[in-house]
């Protein structure tokens, strides 16, 4: 068996999720390709040599440009702060290797234009990071909405709601540093809303917007590493640091095939964990989906008796349905990070077939789009045509 030497680059959140796709992959989807967690890179040498003891990687580091450039390392895994992703997503491109990149692809769409130049140049596989397409309910409303069941769309609306920033003595991270993350929520969360609703809807044509920072001023954390993104650090209310990005963005959309669409992304929503929802409305039929009952699909058909019309709960953990014939028998539900081991698994697909991963860094762009037009709708306070 063929082996695929992995770096990934993080070693935070994103970095354990990643860590255990990479480890979970083979065994459940049995590729002739085995993947190897060769090195994991971090900034902070003795953080970032405990998660490799920890997640089972190889071999640390703290150069992410010698990695990259090592001759032992056929694909990189970018989880990264978003401001760094251009510069290694170039450079890993630049030298032949695969890439798999957290979201948002860039701190703007100039940005992801220039990732998704050098990774068409070099002709590597790249793959976008949005784990939610491989939910298989959601993978299933796709299926669902290309064969017809829904007819003509007229609505999309989507939700994303968190709730970690309503204490204002919560420390500031790099989330909230406008030099690192980009945004707020707006990148964190509406860029999931936005793959969503074009790998569902299709593509948006016009947008209007508004945020808010709520706590424009937070405490400096309290550990040795103040970038952190451990979301239960303690703060020194001695020590202020400025929030310099949104609380929460909401925005209006007009799509392209005549679908008007409602986002909204938001820290401030209490109570509310990792609350994810969406709703399709069409001609002939409905579908919701709410990650908190991620293996669960609701439909609405027009095609039911009107005696027994309402909507159905659809159980997607039939063998038939997208991705569960690799996972357990009918009934037996899988949980977010199977979500990721679902991409990778895809990932390596794209690599052994030499094809196009989907979301790729075309996709990256495009979602930037949206993004800059909504910023910049915010400062105009009106309507704003997605660019080229």
């Amino acid at each position: 068996m063929k082996e695929l030497n992995v770096a990934l680059i993080g070693y935070n959140f994103m970095g354990k999720v990643h860590s255990y796709a990479i480890s979970n992959s083979a065994f459940f989807f049995n590729h002739k390709l085995k993947p190897i967690k060769k090195v994991i890179v971090g900034r902070t040498e003795h953080l970032v040599k405990q998660a490799a003891e920890d997640f089972g990687w190889e071999q640390y580091a703290t150069d992410w440009k010698q990695v990259v450039e090592r001759e032992d390392i056929d694909a990189v895994l970018i989880a990264s702060t978003t401001s760094f992703h251009k510069e290694i997503a170039i450079a890993a491109a630049n030298a032949g290797k695969h890439v798999l990149c957290e979201k948002p692809l860039g701190m703007n769409a100039e940005e992801a234009r220039q990732m998704l130049e050098a990774a068409e140049k070099s002709g590597i596989v790249h793959m976008l990071g949005h784990n939610y397409r491989r939910v298989p309910a959601l993978a299933l409303a796709k299926q669902l909405i290309e064969e017809g069941k829904l007819g003509e769309i007229y609505h999309f609306r989507g939700v994303y709601l968190q709730d970690w920033l309503v204490d204002p003595d919560f420390p500031v991270s790099w989330k909230l540093n406008k030099t690192f993350a980009g945004s707020g929520p707006h990148g964190d969360l509406n860029a999931h809303l936005i793959d969503m609703a074009r790998y569902l809807v299709g593509e948006i044509d016009q947008v209007v917007g508004m945020e808010k920072t709520f706590i424009s001023q937070r405490p400096i954390v309290k550990t040795d590493e103040s970038l952190s993104s451990n979301l239960l650090a303690q703060g020194d209310s001695n020590r202020m640091a400025d929030v310099t990005v949104d609380d929460t963005t909401s925005f209006l959309a007009k799509f392209k095939g005549g679908a008007l669409g409602t986002f909204e992304a938001t820290r401030f929503a209490s109570g509310r964990k990792n609350h994810k929802r969406i709703e399709i409305n069409g001609s002939k039929g409905s579908l919701a989906f709410n990650f908190e009952r991620m293996n669960e699909l609701e439909f609405w058909t027009s095609e039911d008796s009107p005696s027994t019309q309402g909507f159905r709960t659809i159980m997607a953990t039939e063998g038939s349905h997208p991705y569960i014939k690799s996972w357990w028998p009918p009934g037996h539900v899988i949980g977010y990070q199977n979500t990721f081991v679902n991409q990778f698994a895809d990932f390596i697909e794209a690599i052994m077939n030499k094809k196009k991963a989907l979301p790729n860094f075309h996709d990256g762009v495009m979602c930037n789009l949206v993004m800059d037009a909504v910023t910049k709708s915010i400062q105009s306070r009106t309507w704003e045509s997605i660019g080229d």
